[in-house]
Parts: structure tokens; sequence; C-alpha cells
């Protein structure tokens, strides 16, 4: 499995910053967030200038993020935020949070064996696996500040067959534009391993991951068991490529949620560790959603979403990678190629994890 960072499209990430329509609470979450990151106070400023209020901004608030760490040139802009925003109406009250019940963890041993069965499940997941197409949509976005203001660079539509345990991909949508690419042809930032490779090498004994038991959790309105893992720079197989000339390998952590009736896995998510320092890529994450599909009559997990993050230096890259319309691998098989419209942030949500 791998991930692969080509810096393209710096022109277009030069331009002016587009204009950001925030309610109050995102600019509160990016106020904090940018104090927790130490961001430049000019440089915090400076992207507020572009802000755009869609709820009325109060001095409280203000002298709130000032107490926290705000800068006074962030103080200033978010002050001349408010005079702008005076006709607007208030924010919505927040709503006090409900506390779930805790429930008990399982006996050890239960987690052991769970543990061992999701291996099990891991390691055959492929073979388990009909041969089926699919549409891949991968929307990439990039941020030369590093302060998540995201641009969206364009839209990759694929057809996606598996076929006796191989995957093709074929681009066949540019920004809605028909086209006839590989993924390689596209160039920029592409990710792979997303049918049972991410997976499977993790829980592969070679590896020798470490689990550990961490939570509950719910997804998509399903309990689950949530493990952590860490996997060492020695026994790892994740590559991370830059502009396909240098490469690394590196030590990785992550979380695994392990359906609580099934004992199938509906969420993996890796974030590499010990990077070297020379390297240009200083971070790399990302996360794998499954979801139940039915194919032919039949209901297998299959990929949903996958999300991938880098950072070289300030430049932020991020793609988000859809799976879409299932259909049984044949010549009978149809698909509409279009691009769908991306799934709500609902559907990949944890949820508490009362009943």
């Amino acid at each position: 499995m791998g991930l692969r960072l080509a810096v393209l499209g710096l022109a277009v990430l030069a331009a002016a910053p587009a204009q950001q329509r925030l309610s109050v609470k995102q600019l509160v979450e990016f106020i904090l967030s940018s104090i927790e990151l130490e961001h430049p106070d000019r440089q915090v400023a400076g992207f507020l200038k572009n802000v755009i209020l869609t709820e009325r901004l109060d001095d409280r608030t203000i002298e709130s993020l000032q107490g926290r760490g705000a800068g006074p040139r962030t103080v200033e802009a978010l002050r001349r935020l408010r005079e702008a925003s005076q006709s607007l109406p208030p924010p919505e009250p927040v709503k006090p949070e409900q506390k779930a019940p805790v429930r008990p963890p399982p006996p050890v041993e239960e987690q052991r064996r769970i543990i061992e069965e999701v291996r099990e499940y891991a390691l055959n997941y492929t073979r388990r696996l009909p041969d089926f197409i699919c549409v891949q949509v991968t929307r990439r976005y990039a941020d030369p500040s590093g302060l998540e203001f995201w641009r969206r660079l364009d839209t990759v539509t694929a057809r996606v067959s598996y076929f006796e345990q191989k995957e093709d991909y074929k681009v066949i949508l540019l920004n809605d534009r028909p086209v006839d690419l590989t993924m390689d042809d596209v160039g920029g930032s592409t990710s792979t391993g997303e049918f049972g490779t991410l997976l499977k090498e993790i829980f592969e004994p070679e590896t020798e991951a470490t689990f550990r038991w961490l939570r509950w959790g719910r997804l998509r309105g399903r309990l689950t068991h949530v493990y952590e893992y860490r996997v060492r720079k020695d026994k790892s197989k994740w590559t991370i490529t830059w502009e396909r000339r240098l490469s690394t390998v590196p030590a990785y952590q992550g979380l695994i949620y392990v359906d609580r009736d099934t004992l199938q896995v509906l969420r993996v998510t890796l974030q590499a560790e010990d990077i070297p320092p020379d390297f240009p890529i200083q971070e790399a994450g990302t996360v794998l959603d499954y979801d139940y599909v039915d194919i032919a009559g039949r209901e297998y997990l299959l990929p949903l979403k996958f999300s991938m993050r880098m950072r070289q230096g300030r430049l932020l890259v991020k793609n988000d990678v859809e799976f879409r319309m299932y259909r049984k691998f044949g010549a009978e098989a149809v698909i509409t190629f279009e691009t769908p419209e991306p799934l709500g942030e609902e559907v990949t949500t944890e949820q508490p994890p009362q009943e």
C-alpha cells in the first residue's frame, strides 16, 4: 500500500484566496485550532480578511478567544468581523452535551479472541469478495497556508473493476469532462491499497502489530469495538513517495473499528510516525470506511470512503475518495458514468456508543 504526493497546481493555489463563509462556531474552531498549531498571528489575521460570517459575532466571543491566546492582529480582524456582522442573526444557542452511560469493556480474553477473529477475516477479505465494478470519485484539495482553508483542485471519476482478486482503475471523467486516462496519467496526489491490501498488511503475523482495546464506538448505527494498534518501522510496508523521486517507509499507528455483531471491520485509520526529518513530507494519514453493499442479492462489506491527508511544509493536501454504484462484474453490468454528489458528513461521523 502507498501514498504519493506530487506538488501540482501551485499557480492556482497562489491566486488570491477565495472568500470563506463561516458560522460563528466554525470561526471559533478555526481560531482555536490556529492557536493550538501556533500559526503566525499575521497569517491568521490575513485569512480572516477573506471570511464572511453567516451569523452575528459578539464581544464576549472575541474576548474569550483573546483570553485563549489569539494574537493582536487576529483580535483586530475579529473586531472588523463583529462590525460587519451586526445585522446578521445571532448564532443558535449551544445545546448541553448529554453524556452517554458508560459501557463496560469486554473481558480481556474476549478482546484477544476478537482480534484473532478479525485477523482471520482481514487475511481472507479479498478472497470473499465477488467480481464487481463501481465508480470511484476522488475530490482533491490543497491549502498552501496550512490553515485548512481547502480549495478543490479537481474531481477525478474512475471506473474500478475487481476481477479474480485484481483491481483495475480507468479514469473516465476529469472535472466532468470525458477522458481516457490511467491514474498515473492524472498525476498529483494518489493512493493505493483500498480494497483489502491495507487491512491485510496490518493483520499479517509478520507485521507484528500490537493491539489494545480502547473504547466503544458507533458508526452508521452499528456498535463497534475500537482498538488502537501500532506497527514498527522495521515491520512496515506502507510506502510514501514524493514526486516519484523519493520514498520512505514509516512506522504507523491508528484505530480499528470492529462491528460488535459481525466482527467485521467498519473503519481503519493510519497515521505515519518517525518520518525522516529530511523527507519532504512531514505528515501523512488515511481513514478508510467500509459499509454493507448489496451485489446481485448478497450483502458484502466494501469500501465506502477513503480520506488521505499529507503535509509538505505549510502545504496541505487532501483527497476524499468515494466508492459508489457497485455492480456485479459482467457483460450485463451497466453503470451510468457520472459524478455523484459527495456523501454527507453524517455518513462517516462517529456517533455516541449508547444503545
